[in-house]
């Protein structure tokens, strides 16, 4: 359980200005975080921070930084230097669908820099600060398709799988320093990247709300290193695990074309 005095009394989350990242800080808010909010868009970011303050007697710092940035973590990491920084939520990211040779490759380098690079660059920056602390929390967030390749997502799924690799690894190497690492993988989650693509969330089945998804991860922190917030996909790809890779991989080209 993500609680202010293991876990506070300052938390950064990625991604904060809409979907699951937006989620998570209402969350925290509602839990007695003060909060630093992460995103590219500093006027919908701002009034998140505002609303949250309003709502919950907390302090919301919007901070806008581009996760495309190659030096984004640094600049995250000096902003917030006298911040009591506890706990990490990398949330921030987005997908490519489609045919891999068919996107743009501009857009390719930007989804590997938000979901991969900020990643890697924002747990190297933050460990230490929690070290010092002897406690802390990090999660981050991957997908369910960081489990498999899944064709027609492929750029997508193989990032997401360097951020569910990365998550489980640094579970290992920082519990004996007290800090608790969880990556959560989501399945199909009602946020604005659904409408982004084309699809109705109400028309889809197995479609989970951005705060049942973020309490989730917030509730089981500490019962890493991998969580899949949703019943429905954990045994969807329980299944494709099990079978040959060869055909699970041609099963789910035929489902997901």
């Amino acid at each position: 359980m993500t609680d202010r005095q293991r876990h506070g009394p300052v938390a950064l989350v990625t991604g904060a200005s809409s979907g699951i990242g937006q989620a998570f800080a209402a969350d925290l808010a509602a839990r007695g975080f003060d909060l630093v909010l992460v995103a590219r868009d500093a006027d919908r970011l701002g009034a998140v921070a505002v609303d949250l303050a309003a709502r919950h007697g907390v302090r919301a710092v919007p901070l806008a930084v581009d996760l495309v940035r190659p030096d984004a973590a640094d600049v995250i990491a000096a902003a917030t230097a006298q911040e009591d920084i506890e706990l990490v939520v990398s949330n921030a990211g987005f997908s490519l669908k489609g045919d891999h040779a068919a996107i743009d490759p501009v857009e390719l380098s930007a989804m590997l820099m938000v979901n991969s690079h900020a990643p890697l660059q924002l747990t190297r920056a933050f460990i230490p600060r929690l070290r010092a602390r002897g406690r802390g929390g990090m999660i981050l967030t991957s997908s369910v398709e960081a489990l498999i390749g899944c064709p027609w997502s492929a750029a997508y799924s193989a990032s997401k799988a360097l951020v569910r690799a990365l998550g489980e690894a640094l579970w290992a190497e920082l519990r004996q320093d007290g800090i608790d690492v969880l990556t959560l993988c989501p399945g199909a989650t009602d946020t604005p990247a659904l409408a982004r693509m084309g699809l109705d969330a109400a028309r889809m089945p197995h479609v989970m709300p951005p705060a049942a998804v973020a309490a989730m991860a917030l509730d089981r922190i500490a019962e890493g290193p991998t969580l899949i917030s949703s019943e429905h996909y954990r045994a969807t790809f329980d299944r494709l695990l099990a079978m040959p890779r060869d055909q699970a991989l041609l099963a789910l080209a035929a489902r997901m074309r």
